[in-house]
């Protein structure tokens, strides 16, 4: 959507909001929220300080909306996994393959923005922090609400079911940021998806392209 806006008393310049956010994303992504300063923002994002405030806020106001732009964007693997019909094995095994695509693009910054975004912040950013806590929280209840209880052995809830793959999630993001290729993650998967229960009632072992095992 391209956005009008005015830059002191010059004339009016019109601006691609998207593209604008999409630029702040990128940098938040790959420095983090704290190593990002206003100077980068407005360098990447070709704005000016008041233009920058005026569009989007101050700087966490722009990074929560850097974030959100991330989950509906590279970050959404989850929610299109997690949208398929069918037994909850198969279905994780989609999401940990296309995890692995998405935390190894070379295209992008490496690993997951929400996992690695701020995970130390001076006391003054405690507001993202507990924003990225309030995303990862959201993120469990969506796979503990996927998974049924009749799947999961006796004992074993749809929530540790969900804490166990999120740490999958979260481990598979520092190792794509450390330089893990998607052969090497979707390995990774693979590992964590031999941790699912061999009696858990449903179709045959899925490997992690969705398929049957023999």
């Amino acid at each position: 959507m391209k956005i009008v806006s005015k830059r002191g008393r010059g004339r009016p310049r019109a601006f691609d909001r998207e593209h604008a956010l999409d630029q702040a994303m990128r940098l938040f992504w790959n420095r983090g929220f704290e190593g990002t300063s206003m100077t980068d923002l407005t360098e990447a994002m070709a704005m000016s300080p008041s233009s920058l405030y005026a569009a989007f806020g101050d700087k966490e106001a722009l990074y929560k909306a850097a974030v959100d732009q991330y989950l509906q964007g590279p970050g959404s693997y989850m929610g299109r996994a997690l949208a398929r019909e069918g037994p909850a094995r198969p279905v994780f095994a989609r999401m940990l393959a296309e995890a692995a695509r998405e935390l190894s693009d070379i295209s992008q910054p490496a690993g997951c923005m929400v996992a690695l975004g701020a995970t130390h912040c001076a006391p003054q950013s405690q507001g993202v922090q507990d924003f990225l806590r309030e995303r990862r929280r959201q993120s469990l209840q969506l796979l503990a609400e996927r998974v049924p209880p009749a799947e999961l052995p006796q004992g074993v809830t749809p929530e540790q079911m969900a804490s166990f793959v999120m740490a999958v999630l979260q481990g598979m993001s520092v190792q794509a940021r450390d330089g893990a290729n998607e052969a090497q993650l979707l390995a990774m998967g693979q590992l964590a998806l031999a941790g699912w229960p061999e009696f858990a009632p449903g179709p045959a072992k899925a490997g992690l392209d969705g398929g049957k095992q023999s």
